[in-house]
């Protein structure tokens, strides 16, 4: 014997019923709705069925009530205990049935069965009520006294049988049988008609989803006009599509810095080798080149060994964070932007992060976001009076943040030449810099799938600057 392992194994359904059991979702709900239905079919059916045999039981018990009762009309007890039937003129009506005794003879009786004529009898001398007969000759009886002042001196019984109720009962259970099987029928196609329609949509937002990831990961669903449920669907789908480019733009991004970063020492490498094969060196020279070779190689190796510890810890799909590669936070991101700045330009106009909504995603990494706003901080710290302000709202397939604050503002006549490489507002500010920072800033937006525009600022003064990043 194998002993036992202690683990409970999952309850498998058989084989034939796995294979019985409907493989869409349309078809399961289908038949939990035909199941569902049926067991209250079932119930109601049964409650029916009661129902309508208590009240024919009722019905047979009045009537038996009724022809005991006027039989006994006819009967008139003497003084002595002796009983007289009065026969009416057509008592074919109370002869059907009904049994008169004196004491424990019957004075009239009809034509019925042994069986059921010694039931009859043995009632007779019983107290009243009803009472049922089986076997070869089922029937219902009942039992009325005949008394003579307070003595009992006979009986009258009265029978029906069988049962008049039975047949309109099994009429009707036959009839309910049929109807549910009908009403089930109808139920299974309706519901597989109206589930496989509301699933229609469903279908066929997600081949489109998928299409888009394949083709065009900028397409998106939108906040059209749907049903509660599809709409919440198409902003999942949404966010999953959002997840997909901010993935795909950060492999992006990564394989440019990593080509930029090996381009590099690969190039030395190639330079010094050249070197070696134009010309005889000198000792000195071979170990100053074999040096550099030596260097170049150490450089791409620590990028390398860099890229694979990534993958093996985890950090190029997320970080750790839980965050897919390529998204961040914006909120916490600007206020530790606003931090940072006023720990190293305390004498600048502090960095104020005002409103927002704390859950905006951007679709870039948190480290290109901070190389976009650098320049226009820098920018807005310059000319700012008093303050500078960071705010960051989120639209359907884009976020946007804008730096404003309470300067001089963009000279008129200036306006989009302001992002053009080597161009500055006002040469003659007094300020250091070659102009190349919101170039550079705008090239990096646009780079992330996203742009740097000005901005109108909210005072009706001062500089403003509106990015404009994809969601994650």
């Amino acid at each position: 014997m194998r002993p036992s392992t202690g683990r409970i194994r999952p309850h498998r359904l058989p084989t034939r019923l796995r294979s019985l059991r409907p493989r869409t979702l349309r078809g399961r709900l289908a038949l939990i709705a035909l199941v569902s239905i049926a067991v209250w079919v079932a119930v109601l059916t049964a409650v029916f069925q009661g129902l309508l045999t208590a009240q024919l039981n009722s019905q047979t018990d009045e009537l038996l009530r009724t022809r005991a009762t006027a039989a006994a009309a006819t009967v008139r007890p003497s003084a002595d205990g002796r009983l007289t039937i009065d026969e009416p003129a057509d008592d074919s009506a109370l002869d059907v049935g009904v049994w008169i005794y004196q004491d424990d003879q019957a004075l009239e009786r009809p034509t019925a069965s042994r069986a059921l004529q010694n039931t009859a009898d043995r009632l007779a001398g019983g107290p009243a009520g009803f009472s049922r007969s089986t076997g070869p000759d089922p029937a219902r009886l009942y039992v009325l006294p005949v008394l003579a002042g307070d003595r009992r001196v006979g009986a009258v019984v009265a029978a029906v049988g069988p049962d008049p109720g039975e047949p309109t009962a099994e009429l009707a259970l036959t009839a309910a049988a049929a109807l549910a099987a009908l009403m089930l029928a109808a139920v299974y196609l309706v519901t597989r008609a109206v589930v496989g329609g509301a699933l229609r949509p469903v279908a066929a937002m997600s081949a489109q989803a998928a299409a888009w990831s394949a083709a065009d990961t900028t397409r998106r669903f939108g906040t059209a006009r749907r049903p509660a449920e599809l709409s919440a669907l198409a902003g999942n789908l949404d966010e999953l599509l959002d997840r997909l480019a901010a993935v795909l733009r950060h492999e992006q991004q990564l394989t440019a810095e990593l080509s930029h970063e090996l381009r590099t020492p690969l190039a030395r490498i190639t330079a010094e080798t050249d070197w070696l094969l134009a010309r005889p060196r000198d000792a000195a020279e071979q170990q100053a080149a074999h040096r550099a070779i030596a260097e170049s190689s150490a450089r791409m190796r620590e990028i390398c060994e860099t890229l694979l510890s990534q993958a093996r810890d985890g950090i190029g799909a997320g970080g750790g964070t839980g965050e897919a590669p390529g998204r961040c936070l914006l909120a916490p991101l600007l206020a530790t932007l606003a931090e940072r700045s006023a720990q190293e330009f305390p004498h600048a106009p502090p960095v104020r992060v005002h409103g927002g909504d704390a859950q905006v995603v951007a679709g870039v990494s948190a480290p290109i976001v901070e190389r976009i706003l650098a320049p226009l901080l820098d920018n807005a710290r310059r000319y700012a009076r008093t303050s500078v302000t960071m705010e960051c709202t989120g639209r359907p397939g884009s976020v946007t943040v804008v730096v404003s604050d309470d300067g001089p503002g963009i000279p008129e006549g200036v306006g989009e030449a302001v992002f053009e490489p080597g161009r500055r507002a006002d040469p003659g500010d007094g300020h250091d810099g070659a102009g190349l920072g919101l170039a550079l800033a705008r090239r990096l937006a646009r780079a992330a799938g996203g742009d740097l525009t000005l901005g109108r600022p909210s005072t009706g003064a001062g500089g403003c600057f509106e990015l404009s990043l994809p969601t994650g």
